[in-house]
């Protein structure tokens, strides 16, 4: 990866205690992947942001490489890579997920 792409990646995961790359917003996902994601946070009334990586190539391609993770969406929680919609879904409902946001957000 560019060293440009990896500064913007950088710089994106230090804009936002949880950062999430996606198809489409949090006010509009473009897959259901993405949505799912943005409905778990919600749900958990968690403040996130969020990059369109379909407005993006470099940083859609850059990103998966930054994580070694082939699929979007992907979460960021204080720069450290948390996992994808499947991740997510396993994490909220065995109580993990929330768990883990609190302990991250406290410190």
């Amino acid at each position: 990866m560019d060293p440009k792409t990896l500064n913007r990646i950088e710089t994106l995961l230090q804009s936002s205690p949880i950062m999430v790359f996606m198809k489409g917003t949090k006010l509009m996902p473009q897959c259901g992947f993405s949505n799912n994601v943005v409905q778990i946070l919600n749900a958990l009334g968690m403040n996130f942001e969020t990059f369109d990586v379909l407005t993006d190539m470099e940083i859609r391609e850059g990103i998966k490489e930054f994580s070694n993770w082939p699929t979007i969406p992907q979460v960021y929680v204080k720069g450290e890579f948390i996992g994808g919609s499947d991740i997510l879904i396993e994490m909220y409902n065995s109580g993990e997920l929330q768990e883990k946001l609190e302990v991250s957000l406290a410190s």
